[in-house]
């Protein structure tokens, strides 16, 4: 891949050589297939058009400093696409018809996989939509399941550098009992308008808080969030957050590095008892958070005074890279190593 500045890479769309699909029709799953076309076929009807009958995930596959190709935490991610499904009544995928599709496309696209200086990674985005034809708001009886792979650098422009964020009480990324627990588009539809907004005033993504109180941090835009402070790793509690398998596997790095791990409603006038901030999530990783501005309140919440991440941030970016990398053994069993 000669024409691929590696340690330039954004986090966007790079076409590789195949993805995979499998189709649910008649009550079952069919065989895996192979495809090198970018194009789907898709009824005008479909529900995943008019219903939003669509779940997806990210992952991401690592070159390491031995050569070894390693995929973190695939089951997860596999048992996060099956909750979605139950969320919106789509066919649950098996685990390992899941599993397999996502080694099958990292298999066919290895000379896409970043090599390990880059800092780059493959980036692997399971889709499943509803595909039969349907008029009237019910579930499909078809369905599709898609992997493709792209090679991405860091989600955020700078990378790991703290960026600011903003409140803006004025949009809800998702309702208490809705669907933001599960990953569907339409929960990162309904954070455009207000990431576009937050953008335009020079800020990296919005914080939310709760869609019934505004009292409660909920999550950012694209990422979970979390604070430190007394050597307590804490993150929100809240019924319309996606269960990031980043910060789960942040929560056990803490609780292994000695800190205290709560999970609980974090109110917004608690952020100015926190010492670090971040946002983290597959894409991101870890993206530490400069300062919080409550545009509404007009009142800031600084977490960086000399633009750098603070210890602890950098303590679990770096733990965390070092098992997705292989330079650090993992006794969690979080990465399957494809030899």
């Amino acid at each position: 891949m000669e024409n691929i500045n590696w340690s330039k890479l954004t986090f966007g769309y790079i076409k590789t050589d195949y993805n995979v699909r499998m189709y649910y029709r008649e009550g079952k799953w069919g065989d895996l297939e192979v495809s090198d076309s970018e194009q789907i076929s898709l009824h005008i009807a479909a529900t995943c058009l008019h219903y939003g009958q669509e779940a997806f995930e990210g992952l991401k596959a690592f070159r390491g400093k031995d050569g070894k190709i390693r995929i973190f935490r695939m089951r997860e991610n596999a048992l996060r696409m099956q909750s979605s499904s139950r969320g919106i009544l789509m066919a649950e995928l098996p685990i390992e018809l899941f599993e397999k599709a996502v080694v099958e496309v990292v298999e066919r696209n290895k000379r896409f996989i970043p090599p390990y200086e880059s800092g780059a990674s493959l980036y692997i985005r399971p889709l499943l939509i509803g595909t039969s034809a349907q008029v009237g708001v019910n579930p499909a009886s078809e369905y599709l399941f898609i992997v493709f792979a792209t090679p991405v650098g860091p989600y955020f422009k700078l990378g790991f550098r703290p960026t600011p964020y903003a409140i803006l009480r004025g949009y809800d990324r998702a309702a208490p009992h809705g669907t933001g627990t599960i990953k569907v588009g339409g929960n990162y539809a309904a954070s455009l308008v207000a990431g576009e907004i937050a953008h335009e005033k020079g800020y990296s993504a919005v914080l939310y808080l709760d869609s019934k109180e505004k009292k409660y941090i909920d999550e950012c835009g694209p990422a979970n969030f979390f604070g430190i402070k007394n050597n307590t790793y804490l993150t929100p509690q809240s019924s319309s957050i996606l269960p990031s398998i980043t910060n789960k596997s942040l929560m056990v790095l803490a609780e292994d590095m000695g800190m205290k791990v709560e999970c609980r409603p974090i109110a917004v006038e608690e952020l100015e008892t926190l010492e670090e901030a971040g946002a983290c999530g597959t894409a991101a990783v870890i993206s530490p958070i400069l300062r919080i501005d409550d545009l509404d309140e007009n009142k800031s919440y600084i977490f960086s005074h000399d633009g750098k991440p603070g210890p602890i941030c950098v303590k679990l970016y770096n733990k965390l890279r070092a098992i997705q990398y292989g330079e650090e053994e993992d006794p969690y069993g979080w990465t399957t190593i494809l030899e």
